[in-house]
């Protein structure tokens, strides 16, 4: 029976939202399975690692106990011996717990998680892992980045101009100058580097922009200012793939573009996305599948799945996208290589069970490690014999 370690948690604005993804999402069909060991492995808010049992109840977190338990428990050390194992001491006469990992499945959003750190740290340890490596997980978290690769494949995307947080601080009027002759109101101002719309503002004015700049600033030191689409139908989508890609359903999330899909509209019930009507989404948010015309969905798809090829995906992301639908111009707006609950609601009606989508998910892992392992990263040389 294999053992596959799920990371999650972390030092991200994203902390929160990366446990239920790990515990609802991750491991508990992972267990359903029956094929596999689960080990969950909690990176506290301070950066320190835990490696416990009692770390699968989401009860723990909810009720504030978690402070408690890891006030009363000893961080779990890893040790990289051409793999990776997780080493932790019982207290009992110095003994110490090893378990040795055959997957990593990471579940930690945003920041020293998704945006590539956990991957260059596994890739390291040469360990197969869940989801887009170290190269595409770096691009697709910066909105910037990605962006500009996209667009050089001809796939359009909204007129943005980009700053860094010191420049805007050094000369904040005249940056704002220039952005308001660059773009054209409403505007929307995002962190670069973040992901679950946090920090995301949609401004109308110059104060409002300027606003919005300090607070995306607080959160990351560059920031995304773009104009708005017009005529605006937002869309998601999901897909699976290393190779031969699958992608699920065209999704809709049911907002004006005033309520744009924040953080309380996508994981707070009773936000101002809670509304009725349609297929229900994760949180009954969404239209599923996306009521477009035949040709409209099928240019949306191959929109998403050309940005999934272009950023180098492999494992799973998710594509959002906005269409103005009176041109039908398909604009790419950004990618999240470690969708939020994996987006299970859209690939179950999509056919793919919970359960399939973990196993798959492993399954591509493996495939992707056993392709890198041909590659010879080892060059023979007389160089030291100089010396």
């Amino acid at each position: 029976m294999k053992t596959i370690a799920v990371i999650f948690g972390g030092r991200s604005t994203e902390h929160d939202v990366s446990i239920v993804t790990a515990l609802a999402s991750i491991i508990k069909p992972l267990e359903l399975t029956k094929q596999y060991k689960v080990e969950a492995v909690y990176v506290a808010k301070d950066g320190a690692w835990y490696w416990d049992e009692k770390l699968k109840d989401i009860d723990l977190y909810s009720s504030g106990g978690i402070q408690d338990f890891l006030h009363k428990s000893s961080p779990v050390s890893v040790q990289f011996d051409g793999g990776m194992t997780l080493v932790k001491s019982s207290g009992i006469a110095g003994r110490k717990t090893a378990r040795k990992i055959d997957v990593v499945f990471p579940a930690m959003h945003g920041t020293y998680g998704e945006d590539g750190s956990l991957m260059g740290l596994l890739r390291m340890a040469n360990v197969p892992f869940v989801g887009c490596d170290l190269d595409a997980s770096v691009l697709a978290m910066d909105k910037v980045l990605a962006k500009q690769i996209v667009a050089s494949k001809d796939i359009p995307v909204a007129k943005y101009e980009y700053l860094q947080r010191e420049i805007f601080a050094r000369n904040s009027s005249e940056v704002l100058r220039k952005l308001e002759k660059a773009l054209t109101y409403p505007m929307f101002v995002k962190p670069a580097h973040l992901g679950s719309s946090i920090g995301i503002t949609r401004v109308t004015g110059n104060q409002e922009l300027r606003n919005a700049i300090e607070v995306a600033s607080h959160y990351d030191e560059k920031v995304l200012i773009e104009e708005e689409i017009s005529n605006l139908i937002e869309v998601t989508l999901p897909i699976m793939g290393n190779e031969t890609l699958k992608p699920a359903l065209l999704e809709r999330p049911l907002t004006k573009p005033e309520d744009f899909f924040d953080f309380d509209t996508k994981y707070l019930q009773g936000g101002k996305g809670g509304k009725k009507g349609g297929s229900k989404g994760a949180q009954g948010y969404s239209e599923l599948p996306a009521k477009l015309s035949d040709e409209l969905y099928k240019k949306a798809e191959n929109t998403g799945l050309s940005v999934y090829r272009a950023l180098g995906c492999q494992g799973i992301a998710r594509v959002d996208m906005l269409i103005d639908f009176k041109t039908e111009i398909v604009y790419f707006n950004e990618v999240n290589p470690l969708p939020g609950g994996l987006y299970a609601h859209n690939w179950r009606a999509a056919g793919v069970s919970n359960i399939e989508l973990v196993q798959t998910l492993v399954r591509l892992a493996e495939e992707r490690w056993q392709v890198v392992k041909q590659q010879n990263t080892i060059f023979s040389t007389n160089y030291l014999q100089q010396f």
